[in-house]
Parts: structure tokens; sequence; C-alpha cells
């Protein structure tokens, strides 16, 4: 008899189980946004996510992004033209059972205008971030969990801040190596850069646990 009923608890959790996955294939959509407005600063606040970085052909702001209806984005902006974008789950504890978005649609392509903004932010989580030949009048500040950050040439006008878990950071600042005052702080893995280092104009801070830093000083500017 005890065996009878475990065997009918199994099935109905079985079932139970299943139809919570098969929920679960509800279509991503593609979509893109593209703001109306001067932005000055942008804000991409994400999870399980990989951000591709690239210049725009028509000197506007344009994000491609997928979303359905129970993973999808908050995109506003602000009165002091601030573009932010968020992450926004609406799931149950069985919609993260046995299935997983695939890598397209998990995937941000943030296309920017070769003018100048003054702040770029970018954070997400379980993917990597990567970044064009670009310039700031201010700050940049990429930051992934369990992915990998990556960029060609940066140049900022003020500071550039990294932080990695579980990945690696490489590319090449534009500057020289005097330019910046230096502050790294690295465990689990190897770094080109300094501990410390006092006595520049700019702020360089890299932070990586469980991942190589590997940061080149170049001095072609892109000039602001």
């Amino acid at each position: 008899m005890k065996q009878i009923i475990s065997l009918t608890l199994c099935f109905v959790l079985s079932n139970f189980v299943l139809s919570g996955c098969s929920d679960n294939s509800d279509p991503f959509e593609e979509k893109n946004y593209t703001p109306d407005t001067q932005i000055n600063e942008i804000n991409l606040d994400v999870q399980d996510r990989e951000i591709e970085v690239s210049l725009s052909k028509d000197e506007q702001i344009h994000i491609q992004y997928y979303e359905n209806r129970k993973e999808y984005y908050d995109i506003s902006v602000s009165d002091n033209n601030v573009l932010h974008m968020t992450s926004v789950r609406d799931k149950e504890w069985t919609d993260y059972i046995g299935w997983k978005a695939s890598a397209e649609d998990r995937k941000i392509l943030l296309e920017i205008p070769d003018v100048l903004l003054d702040t770029l932010t970018l954070s997400t989580t379980n993917g990597d971030i990567a970044l064009p030949t670009m310039s700031v009048t201010g700050r940049i500040s990429i930051s992934s969990n369990n992915g990998n950050i990556t960029f060609e040439h940066l140049e900022v006008g003020d500071a550039l801040y990294l932080t990695a878990k579980n990945g690696d950071i490489e590319g090449m600042v534009i500057g020289s190596y005097d330019d910046f005052s230096i502050q790294t702080e690295i465990k689990n893995g190897e770094s080109s850069l300094p501990d410390k280092k006092e006595n520049g104009e700019k702020t360089l801070n890299v932070s990586s646990n469980n991942g190589d830093v590997n940061i080149e000083f170049v001095n072609d500017s892109l000039s602001f």
C-alpha cells in the first residue's frame, strides 16, 4: 500500500514539474529601443545576459534585446537624460526547472554613437561584456559576475572601473601609465597591473576574483 501511495505521489509531482517546465516555452520576441532625446549617461543593470557594445552608424543609441512575459526589461530615461535599462522577472520556482533561454535570447546589443557620452555603466551576471574602441568624457564602469570583460581601446576623462568574478579582464586603455592612479584587488588570478600606484590624474580601479587581468596602455588618443 505504501509503495502504491509513493508511486502515485511521484506521478503527481512529475506531472506538476513537467507542466511547470512547459510554461517556460513562452517564446522570446526581438525588441528594439531608440530614445527620442539626447542621452548623457547610459546605465544597464541586467541579469543572465551577455552585453555587446558597438558603434552606431546613424549617431543614435539603439538597443536590441529579447523578452517574453516572464523575462523582460524596464527601460526609461530620467529627467537628467540618463538612460536606464534593468532586468525584470515574473517567475515562479517551477520556471527555473529544466529550461534556459537560448544564447541569442540572452544577448543585448547596445549601439552607441561615435560622439561623447559622459558616463557608461554596464553590469550583468552569467554573461560576457564586450566593448569596441570608444571614449567618454567622464567615467566607464563595467561589472560582470561569471563572465569576461573585453575591450579594444577605452579612453576616459576621469575614471575606469572594472570588476569581474569568475572571468577575465582584457583590453587596452588609452593614455600613458603615468596618467592613472591605479588600485587593483586580485584573488586567484594573475594581473599585469600593480596593486597600487598613486599620482595619476585619472583613476583605474580593477577588481578580479577567479580570473586574470591583462591591461595595456597605449598613447593613441581618440580626442574628446
